[in-house]
């Protein structure tokens, strides 16, 4: 009787196993495809080409800035792929965990892919054809949260302005973005774009560096709060400078809530397709 326990046991926790690999195959698949879709709602590779003079009448923090990480004469840069490691919290009172993941980004139109993958959860993040959304799948199984709608479009599209710090041509001026001067290290980054305005206070070092960005974000359907990104260790990478660290916190009522704590792997421009 005993070895039919062991025996039925092991089946079931072979089932479980094979469950699982068939589930992460088919998140996997699904991610592939949302990147795809997403690559392929470019609306044309530009090629212009950024000069210190596109800088006149920008406040002085932000011609810091630029001087500091771009090059004169570099081209813009139409699409990023990046990957990650770092840790994670599900909670202001959780324990952090380890986390790895992966991104993609567009410039024209704002969008991006990102996938974090923990020892027992998956999440994709993303703003795909001026939507947003946040799904996690507990060990790819179990679908725990699936967040899209007005707030998630208002909070994606910061998500993407703000991490535009690691592709520092979609920073520049145009149409639908601006600059406004405060002081000698901070200024105001507004974006418009598909009847949202956004707003960040941009805090500058001495270098130029923008070191943090703080904004108004929803941290529900119907509740906004005070976010903050924090950048760190600036590397020259691809020909540009980039932080190589980034930290996102809630500032809540209660206190602080630090729930991501990135550090760069790689990061590669105009290569439009996944890893």
């Amino acid at each position: 009787m005993k070895n039919k326990y062991i025996v039925l046991l092991a089946s079931l926790g072979a089932a479980t196993l094979a469950g699982v690999l068939i589930a992460k195959r088919k998140n996997t698949h699904n991610y592939t495809k949302e990147v795809w879709q997403l690559f392929s709602l470019v609306d044309g590779a530009s090629d212009k080409i950024f000069h210190y003079h596109q800088l006149e009448g920008l406040p002085e923090p932000v011609q810091r800035y630029f001087r500091h990480v771009l090059p004169d004469q570099y081209p813009y840069i139409n699409t990023a792929r990046l990957t990650h490691v770092g840790q994670f919290k599900t909670g202001q009172n959780k324990a952090w965990s380890d986390i790895k993941g992966e991104q993609y980004f567009t410039v024209n139109p704002p969008g991006f892919v990102w996938r974090g993958q923990t020892a027992l959860f998956s999440a994709t993040d993303k703003y795909v054809a001026d939507k947003g959304s946040l799904v996690v799948n507990l060990l790819s199984l179990v679908e725990i949260l699936n967040i899209e709608g007005a707030s998630a479009n208002q909070g994606e599209l910061l998500r993407w302005l703000g991490e535009s710090i690691w592709f520092p041509t979609n920073l520049l001026s145009h149409e639908r973005l601006s600059w406004s001067p405060i002081d000698e290290n901070t200024a105001t980054l507004n974006y418009e774009y598909d009847n949202l305005s956004l707003d960040y206070l941009v805090t500058f070092n001495d270098l130029g560096e923008i070191i943090r960005l703080e904004t108004q974000r929803y941290i529900s359907e119907d509740k906004l709060e005070t976010w903050v990104g924090e950048a760190f260790d600036y590397r020259a990478i691809n020909g540009v400078k980039v932080p190589t660290q980034i930290r996102a916190t809630w500032k809540l009522p209660e206190g602080d809530y630090t729930y991501a704590d990135f550090r760069l792997k790689q990061i590669e421009y105009n290569v439009d397709e996944p890893f």
